[in-house]
């Protein structure tokens, strides 16, 4: 299922830390050059347009209860900031906890993705998922 409709994220499996955590290792791993990483893709973004949405799936959601109202903190303990290329990725904190994983179909590597919803707008943000930057904090 290519970038799941609204909510179709409600019947997506829950992608706990030591999942998330390999699924980033193995992208990391990856090596080939593929047309999803020609864009810059270490902080939170608007989805390029140069991206092939029909070449993703998204495998999981981060939300761990659907019903939940999500936090908005960010988690920054080091100062940086939502758009940080060396900001944590924190499950349970915005706005990872709000993003669904998907998965390049050619080459594997793993991605973040939410639709941050403003007042009159609403707009995939996408991420790559690097371990080195993955906090399992509370």
């Amino acid at each position: 299922m290519p970038w799941a409709a609204p909510l179709q994220w409600l019947n997506m499996i829950f992608i706990d830390f030591p999942a998330l955590s390999a699924l980033a290792t193995a992208s990391a791993l990856e090596t080939k050059k593929c047309s999803c990483c020609t864009v810059p893709l270490d902080a939170w973004q608007r989805l390029p347009t140069s991206l092939e949405l029909d070449r993703f799936e998204e495998i999981g959601t981060l939300r761990e209860d659907p019903y939940e109202e999500p936090t908005f903190a960010e988690y920054h303990p080091h100062g940086t900031r939502y758009d940080s290329i060396d900001a944590p990725i924190a499950p349970r904190y915005y706005p990872a906890n709000l993003s669904q994983v998907a998965r390049c179909l050619n080459c594997g590597r793993h991605y973040l993705r939410y639709n941050e919803a403003g007042g009159y707008f609403t707009e995939l943000r996408i991420r790559a998922l690097r371990p080195a930057l993955l906090a399992d904090a509370a």
